[in-house]
């Protein structure tokens, strides 16, 4: 199967053009919860691709307002590319999201038309996801505050918490689409407006931002303090190894999530994300 067989094609992918600024890219980063965006440029020969912007590079660089100096180099790939290929590539470089270029941009390939792949039987999708399934879980406590379990996701490089509650039961799950609804990107570090504790508040160590003259990063963004249970989807779905990848895949799609806990005897094992799906094929 290649890669055009898979791919959002051009006409359904949101861009941004140079020349452009940082808030260009916000509103589709924020409003429409990508995580990141390609750049074009009209040329004189038509579009050309030019990059990649991020919701981290926008984050990170709180004072740059020029597009062309926020994207960043990512890995491409072709329309008659291996699906299979692209997929294992896509795993070694951490990418979710990988721009389809020949002339210019043809399209772009995501984990979860990769996954959409899998769910259809296009790619293998036999494989048991006991043996695909990741045993390190984050999670969070219920009571936690969001801004703290924002830091805690940050810390653990992955995109959701497990919520427990105080007998440490799965009552929920918080994922980083659930924080960015409800946060507000602000500009420079010292603009944190309620995303830092106060030296009298129980979570304070959340609170230290400088060590001598160095700034400890901050994100820059305002987040509720209110409880990630108030935030999280309680609602939760879980699957159990003996489900096959193409099962998940189905399960992950019709439910519209990127991840499930994995259950078994009733205590929770693992995470099953929609990326280690991609091992599988």
């Amino acid at each position: 199967m290649q890669v055009a067989d898979a791919m959002t094609p051009r006409a359904d992918v949101v861009t941004v053009a140079l020349p452009g600024t940082r808030d260009d890219a916000l509103e589709y980063l924020q409003e429409r919860g990508f995580s990141s965006i390609p750049v074009v440029k009209q040329t004189d020969d038509g579009e050309a691709y030019r990059g990649l912007v991020s919701r981290d590079d926008l984050i990170e660089n709180p004072d740059e307002d020029q597009l062309a100096l926020l994207m960043r180099d990512v890995p491409t790939t072709t329309v008659d590319a291996d699906l299979v290929e692209v997929a294992r590539m896509m795993l070694a470089e951490n990418a979710r999201r990988v721009p389809v270029v020949d002339d210019g941009l043809e399209g772009i390939l995501t984990v979860t038309d990769v996954v959409r792949a899998i769910a259809r039987g296009d790619v293998d999708g036999d494989t048991p996801v006991a043996s695909l399934a990741t045993a390190a879980v984050n999670t969070t406590h219920r009571g936690t505050p969001l801004t703290v379990a924002e830091r805690e996701i940050n810390y653990a490089n992955v995109p959701y918490a497990i919520v427990l509650d105080d007998d440490g039961e799965m009552t929920g799950m918080l994922t980083e689409v659930d924080i960015i609804e409800v946060a507000r990107v602000v500009e420079g570090e010292d603009d944190t407006g309620e995303s830092i504790a106060n030296e009298d508040d129980d979570w304070m160590w959340e609170g230290i931002k400088a060590v001598g003259n160095r700034y400890f990063p901050t994100r820059n963004v305002e987040i509720p303090r209110e409880p990630v249970e108030t935030f999280m989807t309680d609602d939760l779905v879980t699957v159990s190894g003996r489900k096959t990848a193409q099962e998940v895949a189905r399960l992950l799609l019709s439910n519209d999530i990127e991840q499930v806990p994995l259950v078994e005897g009733g205590s929770l094992t693992g995470i099953v994300r929609d990326v280690d799906l991609l091992r599988g094929v």
